[in-house]
């Protein structure tokens, strides 16, 4: 299914250092999730996908700042994470709690997402971040450019209780690395510590 046309991010964005990243990232992403999203918006303002997760991770490899996340190849994001070059990673306030179970609960293929959960998709014009695709709503957005895709491999689980405890039906997330590009952090951002 077309999702909502994006609209051009606003000047309400502000760029900082993502070492300034509020929070622990475990509780952020663990316990209060975010938005994965991609696309590729340049000739379909349509042509974008999001879903929730609460896997994934920021540090440091090959010298750069990464962010790390997962996405099992059933999920329509998957493809769209494929194709094309720029992740991002929204995080949002409590008063958002509801819009991201419905994001990780009903597909893109099935739904508008954007209507569904009345969360207003936004693009980065020019330079690095360019057609990253995220949402007005949220308070902070890592922007990210793949640099490695993995599958994980049943056959490496060192601990045999991942397998079945997570992957009952056998469709194993592929893992992304992307070199942060930058962090953007919304004017007046209250922090989600709390």
């Amino acid at each position: 299914m077309t999702q909502t046309a994006v609209i051009p991010a606003d000047g309400s964005w502000v760029e900082k250092d993502i070492r300034d990243f509020a929070g622990a990232p475990a509780k952020r992403i663990g316990d209060q999730w975010m938005l994965i999203s991609s696309g590729n918006v340049s000739t379909d303002k349509g042509a974008w996908n999001t879903m929730t997760a609460s896997w994934g991770g920021l540090g440091v490899l090959w010298g750069k700042n990464v962010a790390f996340m997962f996405i099992r190849p059933v999920r329509h994001t998957f493809a769209f994470a494929n194709a094309n070059p720029l992740f991002t990673l929204s995080f949002f306030d409590s008063t958002h709690k509801r819009a991201l179970e419905i994001a990780g609960a009903k597909s893109g293929r099935a739904i508008d997402k954007a209507a569904e959960t009345g969360l207003t998709p936004i693009v980065f014009i020019g330079g690095a971040l360019d057609g990253a695709v995220a949402f007005k709503e949220a308070t902070e957005i890592i922007i990210c450019k793949k640099l490695y895709t993995h599958d994980f491999d049943p056959n490496r689980f060192l601990d045999p209780s991942i397998d079945s405890a997570c992957y009952p039906a056998k469709d194993y997330h592929r893992m992304y690395i992307g070199e942060v590009r930058s962090l953007q952090v919304k004017k007046n951002a209250v922090s989600l510590d709390s």
